[in-house]
């Protein structure tokens, strides 16, 4: 039981952080769709928010894997 109140903690703070890149790269796309940056600002933009999206792949890959893990144990109980 205390190992399903951590794994649900992890989720929390996982979820927040990836709620906290989307809301960065929200911002990086607003920036970029204002059209007022110098090419190097867009550039610079433009690397942060693939940066971004990579870890967010990351994190979304980490959390779906653990979601089937979990479901799967409560299939063999």
């Amino acid at each position: 039981m205390p190992r399903r109140k951590a794994d649900t903690q992890e989720k929390e703070e996982q979820q927040a952080g990836i709620e906290e890149n989307f809301v960065q790269l929200e911002e990086i796309i607003k920036k970029l769709e204002a059209g007022d940056s110098t090419l190097e600002e867009s550039f610079a933009c433009y690397e942060a928010g693939m940066k971004l999206v990579k870890s967010l792949n990351s994190q979304i890959d980490k959390v779906e894997k653990k979601i089937q893990i979990l479901s799967e144990g409560d299939e063999n109980e």
